[in-house]
């Protein structure tokens, strides 16, 4: 590892020039002197790799060595810290990574879904080469969430983690709420916006919300968290009409990740959920983020801002590097064993909840009595009903929705197979859980 004690510069190689990239340079050079301060040294890069010379990302870098290849920027003698932003769990971002690990180079990534998927490796390679791997930016942008979580709750045992982790969905789920548009519309306008990628499957299926929670996960409880062990969901299918129930029941719909030890293991899921709109988390709307931990001696915080954009996530990036020019590094899981095997959660049946459902049934007599056989069947015992009438005299369905009391969620699963599959039931039913804050 680069010794830190010198006052001589910090030299950075940045690996890849998108929106962040260009954001950290300029960062860098706009609060250079405060930097310097707080580090205890100078802050300066060196090298940079990139795809395209050509383009113009609003800083200037000719002054700086470009390499096409970015394993040469990696094994640039004169870079100490080597600044990863290309993205991708895979290729160029992997490779550059465990590059600078091997070599004893400390990292700094924004890359989730890196740390999300190979986050056991990377340990053992950060402690292997006693090469320091931060990642601030890789949850909640600029919210200080990592550090929150690994060292700001280091003497707690915690409970629970996870809050609003991706700003697109919170973004579509307000606006639907706010106008009464549908998904499709509101993603569209999004998009627009330029709040949605052009294929936003990543956000709006809830997998970018899923990397994120893994992470914390990881960190709230000392151990990676094998990632194909989330349980995910996205919004597509909710629906505008599912805003007006949740309203009419006095509740707002978030996309909310959520990971907790129970005595069943870790139970670790990404759902829309229905939130009571007097709740903290209900009142974070728009593009930003919420992250929420519970442990046994601090109770529940919460803290929220923007989840990305690049001064959100250059800054987080640059929190890292005044942490490597102090010296003040941390086992990536915030514990000092980083050779843990990726912990793995619980199956879903597992869990235990209140849920929302939203059918669309016949509209004629003995309906509610077919699906209420069902529910007593399965053990569910239902808390409250709310049905519309039917848009117009030729429709021959209408939506209902059924709000349970608490029950198992195997129970649950079987009860919505089994009303799925009654000839008075079309479409599959809408499944939302509850949580009460």
């Amino acid at each position: 590892m680069t010794s830190c004690s010198s006052s001589s510069p910090l030299r950075l190689g940045i690996a890849g020039l998108g929106t962040v990239g260009a954001g950290v340079i300029r960062l860098l050079r706009a609060n250079a002197d405060l930097l310097s301060a707080r580090a205890g040294r100078p802050l300066e890069v060196v090298a940079v790799s990139a795809r395209d010379r050509t383009r113009d990302r609003g800083v200037d870098v000719s002054a700086l060595r470009w390499y096409e290849n970015a394993a040469d920027l990696v094994s640039d003698p004169d870079v100490d810290v080597v600044v990863e932003l290309i993205g991708g769990a895979e290729g160029t971002a992997r490779a550059v990574v465990e590059a600078a690990l091997k070599a004893g180079k400390p990292v700094v990534t924004a890359n989730k879904a890196l740390l999300a998927l190979h986050g056991s490796t990377l340990a053992q390679l950060s402690a292997a080469n006693n090469a320091p791997l931060l990642f601030e930016a890789a949850v909640a942008g600029g919210i200080p969430a990592i550090k929150t979580v690994r060292e700001g709750l280091a003497a707690d045992r915690l409970l629970r983690v996870g809050g609003i982790l991706n700003g697109t969905c919170n973004y579509i789920l307000t606006v639907m709420r706010e106008t009464g548009k549908d998904f499709a519309t509101v993603l569209k306008d999004a998009q627009d916006l330029g709040y949605a990628e052009a294929d936003p499957s990543t956000d709006v299926d809830g997998l970018d919300a899923a990397h994120k929670l893994t992470i914390l996960a990881g960190l709230a409880f000392g151990q990676p968290v094998a990632f194909d062990s989330v349980h995910v969901e996205g919004i597509r299918r909710i629906g505008a009409i599912d805003q007006t129930f949740a309203r009419a029941l006095g509740y707002r719909i978030k996309l909310l990740g959520l990971a907790s030890m129970t005595d069943a293991g870790l139970q670790a899921r990404v759902t829309p959920c229905l939130v009571p709109q007097n709740a903290p988390l209900a009142q974070v709307d728009g593009v930003f983020n919420a992250v929420v931990a519970e442990g046994e001696f601090v109770g529940r915080i919460m803290i929220e801002g923007r989840g990305a954009g690049a001064g959100p996530t250059a800054s987080a990036v640059t929190a890292d590097l005044v942490d490597i020019a102090r010296g003040h590094t941390i086992a990536v899981w915030g514990v000092q064993t980083n050779t843990q095997p990726a912990l793995r959660a619980c199956p879903l049946s597992s869990g235990q909840g209140a849920f929302y459902l939203r059918l669309m049934v016949e509209d004629r007599p003995g309906v509610i009595a077919d699906i209420s056989a069902v529910l007593r069947d399965c053990g569910v015992s239902l808390r409250s009903m709310l049905q519309h009438p039917a848009e117009n005299d030729s429709t021959p369905y209408v939506p209902l929705v059924l709000v349970t009391h608490q029950t198992s969620e195997a129970a649950m699963q079987d009860a919505v197979a089994r009303i799925d599959a009654l000839s008075v039931v079309t479409d599959s039913t809408v499944v939302i859980r509850i949580e009460a804050a």
